[in-house]
């Protein structure tokens, strides 16, 4: 075999799995469809109970890449079959797939013709979040692979350590074994957290690719979530944190205790758990909160403040506020912190020097690395109420310590998107006008919501100033008394339209639309199939 020829066989596929059946097919067959630069592919059934074992052996049988290990027990975690795929593997590189996941097409080769002309010891592609079954894709990371480029050392773009998958890359197999880069065992959550720290501590050279290697299916309503969805108990959030302490341990012990990476880990949790568990916790019970809130801030108190410092401006504030208060508080206006764009709800409070601060009882999280920013960064808040019937959509800006008074609100654009992407189907234009002088402005935008299908729809606006200047950003959904609230309205080629505006996990304002009677009908019997599970005697483990 010419080992540096991409014509010939290169790739093991490691592609794990544990009682998936009705997926586990369709990712074997991706990684295959990869052509001659795939020598094999492993399948590890990590002791199955389902039909995942017959799936495999047809598998198996219908093509002679494919060769099946079966744990005798089951590993409780995504390690340990991960590392028995590396310890099996007989090509020179091997990449990993998960069962409910599919390679795209093309993508093993372009990393291997990206390793090879580059002589990297890690090549890294483009993977993209896949939402089942709307099929919207987002792509995980993409400012690291906007271009091809070749990375000679790690600590040179310290970026890498937010691409914390290990499933979008192409590792020599060699590297992995001659430096112990193995996964946790047993059940250990967030195992590629310890695994990706464990090869960037090992030096490698990485070759980075534009190209989509790898499609992540996210499925919500799946009967059993994975982990990324699984978040309600805290055990998910307790073993996050354990898993990047180790990783940040793993990055400060390499090369002589380096901390470039381990810093730039800290900064990305600050940046990225940090604020996704934040937007959704004023949702849980009041037991996680607390328990979340002390087993955050204890891990916080383990940063510096250089870590702290590296950190973006909105994640630093929640962090200040979890590190200055000992209970959980202003848990919705931390939401709007969380969010992505930030926004910045009031009270606008100052400290006895007149420096911006959170609140006025917690005065040493001051905010002026917040409000430092240019007016196309800041976090400005804007209220919506949409009211159905009239047609109209409410939007009230907020002051925020003189920044906006200053510009001179004077637009705002307002889109409508259909969740899953593309372009915007519903555009209006209206002025702002003084609501409160020095403290709201407010825009009356007419919407035609029957010119739309049925769907759910997405709300941006783009923000214009009388200094020329412009910010887009979301709308936080006002949820006052009366207000998201269901309407049928009239209108559209079906006659009538339910329109239900609701919050979305961000507090961002969206809209849900059922068109026809026979759209409305339906929404009704899900909402009465919800009411009925929450009955003594219903079932109560519904979505």
């Amino acid at each position: 075999m010419n080992r540096n020829s991409p014509q010939e066989p290169q790739i093991t596929v490691v592609v794990i799995g544990y009682d998936d059946a009705p997926h586990i097919a369709d990712a074997v067959r991706s990684a295959l469809a990869q052509g001659p630069v795939v020598g094999e592919v492993i399948a590890v059934d990590d002791c199955s109970t389902d039909d995942t074992p017959a799936v495999l052996a047809e598998l198996a049988a219908r093509d002679r890449r494919v060769r099946v290990v079966r744990r005798a027990a089951n590993s409780g975690g995504c390690g340990a079959p991960r590392n028995d795929g590396v310890d099996a593997a007989t090509m020179p590189y091997v990449m990993f797939l998960d069962s409910d996941d599919v390679l795209a097409p093309g993508g093993a080769r372009a990393l291997l013709d990206a390793a090879l002309h580059r002589g990297a010891d890690v090549a890294s592609g483009l993977c993209v979040r896949r939402e089942l079954p709307s099929g919207r894709e987002t792509p995980w990371q993409p400012e690291l692979y906007r271009k091809a480029a070749l990375v000679a050392r790690p600590e040179q773009r310290p970026r890498l350590v937010h691409d914390t998958l290990c499933v979008n890359k192409l590792y020599r197999t060699d590297f992995l074994r001659e430096h112990a880069a193995r996964f946790p065992e047993g059940r250990f959550l967030y195992e590629d957290f310890v695994f990706g720290a464990r090869v960037l501590a090992a030096a490698p050279r990485i070759a980075l690719v534009p190209d989509t290697v790898y499609v992540w299916h996210v499925r919500r309503a799946a009967a059993k979530l994975s982990i990324s969805l699984d978040r309600a108990g805290i055990e998910n959030w307790r073993a996050r944190v354990e898993a990047h302490r180790q990783a940040v341990d793993i990055l400060r012990g390499a090369r002589g205790g380096d901390k470039v990476l381990a810093r730039a880990a800290r900064a990305q949790f600050v940046d990225h758990g940090l604020r996704m568990y934040t937007r959704e916790l004023a949702a849980r019970g009041p037991e996680y909160q607390r328990e979340w809130w002390a087993l955050t801030r204890a891990y916080l108190t383990e940063f510096d403040e250089a870590d702290l410092e590296a950190a973006p401006a909105p994640g630093r504030v929640i962090a200040r506020v979890l590190l200055a208060a000992a209970e959980p508080r202003d848990l919705d206006r931390l939401k709007q912190v969380a969010a992505r764009p930030a926004r910045l709800a009031p009270p606008y409070a100052r400290a006895a020097d007149d420096t911006p601060v959170w609140s006025a009882d917690l005065p040493q999280v001051t905010l002026e690395h917040l409000l430092a920013r240019p007016l196309r960064l800041l976090p400005l808040a804007v209220d919506a109420e949409l009211r159905p019937r009239a047609g109209v959509l409410l939007l009230r800006l907020h002051e925020l310590y003189g920044r906006v008074a200053a510009a001179g609100p004077g637009v705002v654009d307002v889109e409508l998107t259909r969740r899953g992407g593309g372009r915007p189907e519903l555009r209006r234009t209206a002025a702002f006008g003084p609501e409160k002088p020095g403290e709201t402005w407010v825009a009356e935008v007419r919407l035609d919501l029957a010119a739309l299908d049925g769907d759910v729809w997405d709300l941006r606006l783009r923000l214009l100033f009388d200094d020329g200047t412009t910010r887009e950003t979301t709308a936080r959904a006002e949820a006052g008394p009366g207000l998201l609230r269901r309407a049928v309205v009239p209108g559209g080629r079906r006659g009538v339209l339910l329109v239900q505006p609701y919050a979305t996990q961000a507090g961002s304002l969206a809209v849900r639309l059922a068109p026809g009677a026979r759209g409305v009908a339906g929404v009704a019997r899900r909402r009465l199939a919800r009411i009925v599970r929450t009955l003594p005697g219903g079932r109560s483990d519904g979505p």
